[in-house]
């Protein structure tokens, strides 16, 4: 019913740039949140960054100041903007949807991509 699609991943050197989208597709309605998980070998998956429907993001330690997230509620897509890569940035990196509303429901849904490899190279 409800679909999200990573683009973007890929392979670069150090100190490269990538840019993620993530696009939901299906009668949605709103999305309340939508966000970046990624997960290294061997670690627990991690939020990256998230931003609300009204704009409000927030960023783990670890990549502020180098990610940048946005969406655009007319497309249900959420980007994000990866500068000043480093090594351990390498992760399968998640697109999330939090507080998915379908149409016509009071329900709300969490959906998750199937994610996309970044691989940063020092």
């Amino acid at each position: 019913q409800v679909q999200l699609v990573e683009s973007g991943g890929g392979l670069v050197q150090a100190g490269g740039s990538l840019r993620l989208s993530c696009a939901a597709s299906g009668t949605i309605f709103s999305i309340n949140t939508m966000g970046w998980y990624r997960q290294a070998p061997g670690e627990q998956r991690e939020l990256v960054a998230l931003i609300t429907h009204g704009g409000r993001s927030n960023y783990a330690d670890s990549v502020k100041g180098r990610f940048t997230i946005s969406r655009d509620n007319a497309k249900n897509t959420v980007y994000l903007q990866m500068n000043s890569l480093k090594p351990e940035d390498t992760a399968v990196y998640y697109c999330n949807a939090d507080g998915v509303r379908i149409n016509s429901e009071r329900y709300t849904y969490i959906y998750w991509g199937q994610g996309t490899q970044v691989t940063v190279t020092s």
